[in-house]
C-alpha cells in the first residue's frame, strides 16, 4: 500500500521563472494563498510561516524548508494548529511543489504527503479535501503569474 498523498497540478501560462516570483516573493503570494503572510528566507533549513485568517478563524502554520531548487522544486514541511493534532514530527505534511517547462506555459504539481491515512473512506474524504484547498490556491497562483506577463 502506498502512502497517502494529496496532488494537484495545472499549466500556467508564463515562464517558469515568472511563476517562481509568484511562489516565492512575500508580496505576492497573499494574493493567492488566503491571504497569508509568508515568512521565510528560502534558505534550506529555515523556519517557514503562514499566518493569516481561515473559515473567521486565526492561524499560524509553521515549517521548515526541506529543499530548494531555483524554478524547479520547492520542498517544505507543514503544520496547522487548525488540524487539531499536537504540534509534532510526525503530524507535519511534507509540500512537495515542482515547476516544468511545457511548450511555453509552465505546469506547476503540487503534492502534500505525510497525511497519516489509508484506505478507509475517512481518509479519502481527507485527501480529496486537500485536494480541492490546492487546486484552488494553484488556480490564483495561476491568475498572479499569468497576471504578471500582461
Amino acid at each position: 500500500m502506498s502512502e497517502p498523498t494529496a496532488r494537484a497540478s495545472i499549466q500556467i501560462d508564463a515562464p517558469r521563472s515568472i511563476v517562481w516570483e509568484a511562489l516565492t516573493d512575500p508580496n505576492l503570494i497573499p494574493q493567492y494563498y488566503l491571504g497569508a503572510t509568508v515568512t521565510t528566507d528560502w534558505k534550506v533549513g529555515s523556519p517557514i510561516s503562514f499566518v493569516g485568517e481561515w473559515d473567521g478563524r486565526r492561524y499560524e502554520d509553521k515549517g521548515k524548508i526541506l529543499s530548494m531548487s531555483h524554478e524547479q522544486e520547492l520542498r517544505y514541511t507543514h503544520w496547522s494548529p487548525l488540524s487539531g493534532t499536537p504540534d509534532s514530527p510526525e503530524n507535519y505534511h511534507v509540500v512537495r511543489i515542482s515547476l516544468s517547462s511545457a511548450k511555453g506555459t509552465t505546469e506547476v504539481t503540487l503534492e502534500q504527503s505525510n497525511l497519516m491515512g489509508g484506505p478507509t473512506d475517512e481518509d479519502r474524504a481527507r485527501r480529496d479535501d486537500y485536494e480541492k484547498n490546492w487546486t484552488t490556491l494553484l488556480e490564483g497562483l495561476k491568475a498572479t503569474a499569468e497576471g504578471l506577463v500582461r
